[in-house]
């Protein structure tokens, strides 16, 4: 059997900076002015974090036939 732990960590990291990255984005969009292209830089790194973690979650159910 295939060891996941490197794969549980890597999940665990990057649930950390997608927590860290709404932290910092509430914080931007309470200042004043407005940083728009930060925000959307931001937004855009948090999708794309969120997008690694749903690939590596696939990567731990294993396989069924259909």
């Amino acid at each position: 059997m295939q060891d996941f732990q490197p794969v549980y960590d890597r999940i665990v990291e990057l649930q950390i900076e997608h927590r860290d990255l709404d932290l910092s984005l509430l914080a931007l969009q309470s200042s004043k002015p407005l940083d728009e292209l930060t925000i959307r830089r931001l937004k855009k790194r948090k999708l794309a974090i969120k997008d690694a973690i749903m690939h590596l979650q696939r990567q731990l159910v294993p396989d069924t036939p259909a």
